[in-house]
């Protein structure tokens, strides 16, 4: 999950991802389901044993800041399930509902859909990649529309 490492490392990948939302370089959009499922996530008693710095305020100021930044949107109905992982669904489907060209994450079952052929052909648009992938691919973008190719 981006928004769990963006969190706990405000230098790594995932925290940059949300900064270039943040400067409105990209558009991220959002739903009910993934703020509850980033909140369940976030306050884990298991996450805040290893994680110290999650406090409540922290998570609080966390939440504000990723709903104040992102584009909200409804739940989206779920036409690909992840049986595997269902709490994935909503990442995915809103991705696809919204016809968006990227979804970022770190998570396996989400990243080997990038693998699957009859995915990639009803998908074509929707690359689904790490967050490194994502800055390469936003910063060769940025390069073309300032003339830099």
């Amino acid at each position: 999950m981006v928004y769990l490492q963006a969190v706990m490392s405000e230098t790594g990948p995932a925290a940059a991802c949300l900064d270039l939302c943040e400067r409105d370089f990209v558009e991220v959009s959002i739903c009910p389901a993934i703020v509850a499922e980033l909140r369940r996530v976030l306050e884990r008693p298991e996450l805040r044993a290893k994680v110290r710095r999650l406090t409540d305020e922290r998570v609080a100021e966390f939440l504000k800041r990723v709903t104040e930044m992102t584009k909200p949107c409804p739940d989206p109905q779920i036409v690909v399930p992840i049986p595997r992982d269902p709490k994935d669904e909503s990442y995915l489907n809103l991705a696809i509902e919204h016809t968006t060209a990227f979804l970022v994450s770190r998570d396996k079952d989400l990243l080997s859909l990038s693998g699957d052929d009859a995915f990639c052909k009803s998908y074509p648009s929707l690359a689904i990649v790490e967050p490194p992938e994502f800055l390469r691919q936003v910063r060769i973008q940025i390069a073309t529309d300032l003339g830099y190719e």
